[in-house]
């Protein structure tokens, strides 16, 4: 066929050079548009292939209709997860790839990041130094060494973090549907979810965002939690109820929180909007707590990670307009990767 055309939208300056620097190897063409895929700017993908969407591009059922019309066959997901895509609207439509691991290091190595950084003051010692204030009173952590972290979800990325965290001499607890045995070749205990609540100092979410998990942190679940806890959260936003997280917060059972995802983010992550008033009140409350560190989706940004997901996308569309194995397909009906040949997939 000729060269297949690519949408890519929510497209910002390092997404363009990262995918600029692996196209040119693969044949098709790729438009780069600023704005994400919404109502307004699904136009823009007729005469398109395929489209090339990030975490905040939400696919809905009127949007798979307005895509096919435009004659789209293909969304190439550049992230891991597909909560925003709805599944079952664009199954026998529109196929749908993912990057399952652009690097599990750099989410993993974010989330130790954001606990020794929530354990330290590192946040606070840095603003008090630049005034000029070299007090350490009120900066007072705890040695990692000895302490229990609970670790949800031990794909590649809670995989990493087990590692990361035995190499600081914790203890790990871990949870997961379909456990990996060998991890507890390295002293990792599976347990269920409220005990591993009950007996960590530091809960780490490594898990995708699905009915099951939606919520997995509430104001029930936090109440078995150790006092003082640091919950961690570098999956999804929809993990935790955020309302409930700052009740928490607010009554001191919850010690600190690190957060990389939002339950609302899609307004707000990514953009630079300092000069602009925070209209969502449950996020702008989250902010003024000292002990809660937000970063921006920013777990995956590293150049390794970028070079990964713009290959791994890449691969993606050529193995599906190629007419061959798709190994990264998500399938509705699997609801997991479908490993058939195009001519036999599901739909």
């Amino acid at each position: 066929m000729e060269k297949a055309k690519i949408a890519f939208f929510d497209a910002k300056p390092y997404d363009k050079k990262s995918f600029d620097e692996v196209v040119p190897g693969y044949g098709f063409e790729i438009a780069y548009f600023a704005d994400k895929l919404n109502d307004k700017t699904v136009g823009l993908t007729k005469g398109f292939d395929a489209v090339c969407l990030f975490v905040n591009d939400v696919v809905d059922k009127g949007m798979v209709a307005a895509l096919a019309a435009n004659g789209v066959k293909l969304i190439a997901l550049r992230c891991a997860g597909y909560n925003n895509i709805d599944l079952e609207a664009v199954y026998g439509c529109i196929h749908v790839v993912r990057v399952p691991a652009y690097s599990p290091h750099a989410v993993a190595e974010h989330a130790v990041a954001l606990i020794l950084g929530l354990d330290r003051k590192i946040h606070k010692a840095y603003y008090r130094v630049r005034e000029g204030n070299f007090s350490i009173d009120g900066l007072i952590g705890f040695d990692l060494f000895g302490k229990t972290i609970g670790v949800v979800g031990t794909g590649k990325i809670g995989g990493v973090l087990i590692s990361i965290a035995r190499g600081f001499g914790m203890k790990v607890l871990a949870y997961d549907p379909n456990p990996d045995r060998e991890y507890e070749k390295e002293g990792v205990r599976f347990v269920d979810l409220p005990e591993l609540y009950g007996a960590s100092d530091i809960i780490s979410l490594h898990c995708p965002l699905t009915r099951e998990t939606h919520h997995l942190i509430n104001g029930q679940t936090i109440s078995g939690m150790k006092d003082g806890v640091l919950i961690i959260n570098t999956g999804r936003g929809g993990l935790i109820d955020t309302k409930a997280l700052i009740g928490g917060l607010k009554s001191g059972k919850i010690g600190g929180a690190g957060l990389d995802v939002y339950e609302e983010e899609s307004d707000y992550f990514f953009e630079d909007l300092s000069s602009e008033v925070i209209t969502d009140d449950v996020l702008a409350r989250l902010l003024t707590f000292p002990n809660v560190l937000v970063t921006s989706h920013q777990a995956f940004f590293t150049k390794e990670a970028m070079r990964n997901i713009a290959d791994t996308t890449c691969g993606n569309i050529t193995e599906f307009f190629g007419g061959g194995l798709v190994k990264n397909e998500i399938c509705y009906r699997c609801n997991t990767v479908c490993k058939k040949k195009q001519d036999q997939r599901c739909f």
